[in-house]
């Protein structure tokens, strides 16, 4: 299945911590033009943890970010989730197995990030 397909050179780079410097660290190298979207989202989820007094904001940026880096850091895998994602959006097709391809790539990234 091509969500779990490395390549024939593997991953980019090494799954990081899932701290925000090291997730910070990991977009830099692998989609630059991504940090200030993660920088945006970190600023909105410490301002929304102080306000709530939660940890939520910030555990929800680091999954979502981790996600972020467990995919891209697999070229194919990313590439075919744009195409899946493409294929939902345009909706000119049913698009039952795409989403259900989207989910299990999601899935692979998760367990890949220990989410």
């Amino acid at each position: 299945m091509s969500a779990q397909t490395d390549g024939p050179c593997g991953p980019l780079i090494p799954m990081p911590e899932l701290t925000p410097g090291a997730l910070r660290a990991a977009v830099a190298r692998i989609a630059p033009s991504r940090v200030p979207a993660l920088t945006q989202h970190l600023f909105e989820a410490t301002t929304n943890a102080q306000q709530t007094q939660s940890l939520a904001p910030l555990r929800a940026f680091v999954h979502s970010w981790a996600v972020f880096v467990a995919v891209e850091r697999r070229p194919e895998r990313a590439v075919r989730l744009r195409e899946l994602e493409r294929i939902v959006d345009a909706g000119e097709q049913d698009p039952a197995a795409a989403i259900a391809e989207i989910r299990a790539i999601r899935e692979a990234a998760e367990a890949e990030a220990g989410l």
